[in-house]
């Protein structure tokens, strides 16, 4: 005969686990909320806790400390940002400009369809030291995708591998900061133009290899 750990009997018909699951989901459902309308430094581990209708204790049961909690809201949003973004692309046929703007239309419809996910890249990534290490390491993730899609829909590239990587970096930088000044609106264009401008900078990179390659012969 097996016992049971205290706490792990089920409850109302369900498993400890899965309230443990539910608990954390409502948490970064809470999280995003806050950090998607207040912003950083209103997304306290005690207003979320009250956001979600639960007991402080519960919020350590799932994180170590509120910077774990905003992390994971992050990630949680890059996550399903990069599925759209591969999604969109598979999808599209291979032809660079008819993927670029099926990625780059995906892209704004992710963060305009739920406003909160504009609202973090334009509010809590500047206002946050922690978000902005992070903003780092996903810049090198989209960066990498940018690489494998030009080797994807080109049937030769001819930039060398490390200027595909450079390209992909400064593109995936410059067009973060391009989209943050947009969606505050300092940028007094519409989405469409900034769609056509953007897919017409990612198409002109094509071109870089004819002067990188005068310059080495």
């Amino acid at each position: 005969m097996t016992s049971q750990a205290p706490g792990a009997r089920p409850y109302r018909g369900v498993p400890a686990d899965q309230r443990r699951a539910r608990r954390r989901a409502a948490l970064l459902a809470a999280g995003l909320e806050l950090l998607g309308t207040q912003g950083w430094a209103a997304t306290t581990v005690r207003k979320v806790c009250a956001e979600a209708g639960l007991n402080d204790r519960y919020f350590y049961e799932s994180f170590p400390d509120r910077d774990a909690l905003l992390l994971a809201i992050v990630d949680e949003q890059v996550a399903r940002g990069t599925d759209v973004i591969l999604s969109a692309a598979r999808r599209a046929p291979r032809h660079p400009q008819a993927r670029t703007r099926a990625v780059v239309t995906a892209v704004f419809d992710f963060l305009t369809t739920d406003p909160r996910r504009a609202h973090i890249l334009t509010h809590a990534f500047p206002s946050s030291p922690l978000l902005q290490r992070r903003r780092i390491e996903i810049i090198r993730t989209m960066a990498a995708i940018f690489t494998v899609q030009t080797h994807e829909t080109l049937d030769q590239v001819l930039l060398p591998d490390v200027d595909v990587e450079l390209t992909g970096l400064t593109l995936t930088a410059g067009l973060w900061e391009l989209f943050t000044t947009w969606f505050r609106g300092d940028l007094d264009v519409d989405r469409d133009h900034l769609i056509d401008y953007t897919v017409a900078l990612m198409l002109s990179t094509i071109e870089l290899a004819a002067p990188l390659h005068h310059r080495l012969h």
